[in-house]
């Protein structure tokens, strides 16, 4: 059986999942998007989610597609059509369809869609043995705090790691890491968690924002600052966060071994609180 996605109001196979040509996410990359994590048919950090959504929106000037409500409605019955037990939601708003002009159009509305991916997120292998990371220069554009659909900087990124062997791709700018592709980027030293202070440079994960907050309930000593890849090299575990990896440990950056080359207990920890969180 096929997907039931979400177009504009309406719920229909993912054959029939269409939208127009002259959409503006399409043309223009205008538009944003979340993603949120499902286990056990539960949303995971979906208040925060869509906090995040609707700084997104404001930013660049887009309404809402519809009514929080409506959203959430829509969010919980995508998990219900898809009998979906663990994986997660993708959607996305753009600014409509109008014809090519790089002025906001008027009168139109918003274009919203979503689907759904199922896939192991607890029982991950990965997290088990961790993953491998490389450091490739970090050419996006100013403003990475919003969600934008504008991702061909982080896919080539994904893709120079993909043939490199690697999980992800570290952007590093100015001789400090600044995020992962589609993640967040942790060193531990000393026992002391160390990550990127918030700022247009980065986004606000909200995997992230879970987990500051469980971290300082468990008395985890956390830093918010930029750190060097030689930094993380010589770090005593390393790891990143996202919707779709919760905690991931990593055991190799560029090559070489993280640690024991093995995920540490700080990491291990940090999943452990998470997931326990995410399942209760």
């Amino acid at each position: 059986m096929s997907r039931v996605v979400y177009v504009n109001g309406s719920y229909v196979p993912e054959e029939q999942g269409k939208i127009s040509i002259f959409d503006r996410g399409f043309l223009f990359a205008d538009g944003i998007y979340e993603v949120t994590a499902v286990v056990k048919g539960k949303l995971v950090d979906y208040d925060a989610h869509m906090e995040r959504l609707e700084r997104s929106l404001r930013e660049i000037r887009l309404e809402w597609p519809c009514s929080k409500e409506e959203l959430k409605a829509m969010h919980l019955d995508m998990v219900k059509r898809n009998s979906l037990d663990e994986g997660w939601i993708y959607m996305q708003i753009t600014r409509g369809s109008a014809d090519r002009d790089f002025k906001f159009p008027k009168g139109v509305k918003p274009t919203l869609i979503a689907f759904t991916q199922a896939k192991k997120l607890v029982d991950n292998p990965d997290a088990v043995r961790g993953v491998s990371v490389i450091t490739v220069p970090d050419i996006r554009w100013a403003r990475r705090d919003i969600k934008s659909v504008m991702l061909l900087a982080p896919v080539l990124g994904k893709q120079a790691a993909y043939e490199a062997g690697a999980f992800e791709a570290w952007m590093v700018e100015d001789g400090k890491v600044t995020e992962g592709t589609s993640s967040n980027a942790y060193i531990v030293k000393d026992g002391k968690v160390i990550t990127r202070e918030l700022s247009n440079s980065i986004l606000a994960g909200c995997t992230r924002r879970a987990l500051f907050r469980l971290a300082k309930e468990k008395g985890v000593t956390l830093e918010e600052r930029a750190f060097t890849p030689d930094e993380a090299y010589a770090a005593d575990e390393a790891f990143l966060t996202s919707a779709s990896n919760f905690v991931m440990p990593i055991v190799e950056i560029d090559s070489k071994r993280v640690g024991g080359g093995q995920p540490g207990p700080v990491t291990r920890k940090l999943r452990e609180m998470f997931l326990e969180e995410a399942m209760n």
